[in-house]
């Protein structure tokens, strides 16, 4: 039984875009590893930006070191 677990940062994903990923996950494991559909669990996690950094920053600072 395959388990995906996604992370994204908390900034609005819509409930359309989390079943697209979901679906879309779940097609490539069908797809690449030959896996069940029934048996594939696609886990969405959503984390508050102050709980998520990137190359040792907040990750809103390091987004704003990209468009500086």
């Amino acid at each position: 039984m395959p388990y995906v677990n996604i992370k994204i940062t908390r900034e609005g994903a819509t409930g359309e875009q989390k079943a697209a990923l979901i679906k879309g996950v779940t097609d490539l494991l069908v797809d690449v590893l030959n896996k069940t559909p029934a048996t594939t669990v696609v886990v969405i996690d959503e984390v508050d930006m102050e709980h998520w950094g990137i190359g040792g920053l907040p990750v809103e600072e390091y987004r704003k070191s990209l468009s500086s």
